[in-house]
């Protein structure tokens, strides 16, 4: 009876246990080096990211890193001005999405929520009704709306107007291996305006779009066009 036991329990370890925990290995080794997805639940990227968009992070895009650890084995590329990444905050470790807005040596201003890099005011343009459409009716009149260019890179912005937030500060130097990331919600993102420049090894990936996208206001019902929507 002991041995038929044994012989019971190396069987179910053989076929059951052993795959499965080979599946969860090989399957968290790529979420953590590879690529990840990750839920939105706050609005600071609004209206590029909503709240309930679950993003595709590519954990590839800027070097390789031993998977469950901050170790890198390689590096080919850096963020740039305008990329969407993932971070670890610098105040308390929370993993947030921003936009970079300043690479080592920019030098970085917002004067009344209008952004300089480098002494170079960013020009603001009229947003597509598409893109705030995106909010509902309802919520479009609290806020104010514009595609923000800094050189060659485009994105939307929201601003309100009846909040109190740091609109305007004075220019910082961002320090060499460091990034200055700010939410496009700009009146309503904890960003480098509060935590600082981020070091770059806090940074794990680049968002390059919406996998897909549940509205939490109306019963998690799917958002089919923000299905595999690449963002700006």
């Amino acid at each position: 009876m002991q041995q038929k036991g044994k012989t019971r329990c190396l069987k179910f370890w053989r076929e059951f246990v052993k795959p499965f925990a080979v599946i969860l290995v090989v399957v968290g080794s790529c979420r953590s080096a590879v690529a990840d997805w990750n839920d939105v639940p706050t609005p600071s990227m609004n209206p590029t990211i909503m709240e309930g968009d679950r993003i595709f992070v590519n954990k590839l895009a800027y070097d390789l890193r031993i998977p469950f650890t901050d170790w890198r084995l390689a590096e080919w590329a850096e963020p740039q001005r305008g990329d969407v990444v993932i971070l670890f905050s610098p105040a308390d470790d929370v993993r947030l999405v921003k936009r970079v807005v300043g690479v080592s040596g920019d030098r970085i201003e917002l004067r009344n929520n209008r952004l300089l890099v480098n002494g170079e005011p960013a020009s603001y343009q009229p947003l597509e009704p598409a893109v705030r459409d995106i909010l509902g009716s309802e919520r479009q009149s609290e806020h104010r709306f514009a595609r923000e260019q800094i050189g060659t890179a485009s994105h939307p912005i929201m601003l309100t107007p009846s909040r109190s937030t740091r609109a305007t500060f004075r220019p910082i130097m961002v320090p060499d291996g460091h990034y200055f990331v700010m939410g496009d919600n700009r009146d309503n993102s904890r960003d480098s305006r509060y935590f600082g420049c981020v070091e770059r090894e806090r940074i794990v990936g680049r968002v390059t779009r919406v996998a897909l996208s549940l509205d939490p206001n109306r019963h998690y019902l799917p958002r089919w066009e923000r299905f595999f929507k690449r963002l700006p």
